[in-house]
């Protein structure tokens, strides 16, 4: 065994892989109609045993932006959320200029359980970011109490049975740094031989 395996370039697959970071400050413009179709397609190739698609996505740009943070301010007064809170969610959509609502939403199955579909559902949220970010575009996955809100799942029409995995906020990056590359973390921490 040498020394420490060369990082390839950040354009490239395994490049843009270990490269991958969070984007927290994002701006005008987004992805375009073109751009987030090929950022759907990417998403559609998660592992998917049994080719079920058990996710789907609910975008928000412009006044769409307008209504999820309506939506979220009313599942907040609902909630009995504090006036701060309540005040502050019609403003959070506004963060980046689209904003994807990443959706668990099961089908039946003798063979996939419920845990699996929500799994797959969830590798869409980070597929979705890489390819975002593979043509130019920083993101960031966020949660939150909304995310687990039944109120603010019915405000968004989802059904009992789905489930928020997340919400990618997708834009160009703010700042400079923002695009660029950390050192990758040392991976004997997480790894044990078995």
């Amino acid at each position: 065994m040498g020394g420490m395996t060369p990082i390839p370039a950040a354009d490239s697959a395994l490049g843009l892989l270990l490269n991958r970071r969070s984007c927290h400050s994002v701006r005008a413009p987004g992805p375009n109609d073109a751009e987030l179709e090929l950022i759907l397609r990417a998403a559609l190739r998660v592992p998917d045993f049994q080719r079920l698609r058990p996710y789907r996505f609910l975008a928000a740009r412009d006044d769409g932006l307008d209504r999820l943070g309506q939506a979220m301010q009313r599942a907040a007064v609902a909630a009995g959320r504090s006036e701060a809170e309540i005040a502050r969610t019609p403003r959070m959509p506004h963060r980046a200029p689209l904003v994807i609502t990443v959706v668990a939403s099961p089908r039946p199955s003798t063979l996939v359980p419920l845990f699996d579909q929500q799994l797959c559902a969830a590798c869409s949220v980070l597929t979705l970011q890489l390819a975002a970010r593979a043509l130019g575009y920083g993101g960031l996955w966020r949660s939150g109490w909304l995310m687990y809100d039944r109120g603010f799942h019915r405000e968004l029409g989802l059904g009992e049975d789905e489930q928020i995995v997340g919400f990618l906020y997708l834009g160009t990056p703010q700042r400079a740094e923002e695009t660029t590359h950390e050192a990758v973390p040392d991976t004997h921490d997480v790894l044990r031989w078995i």
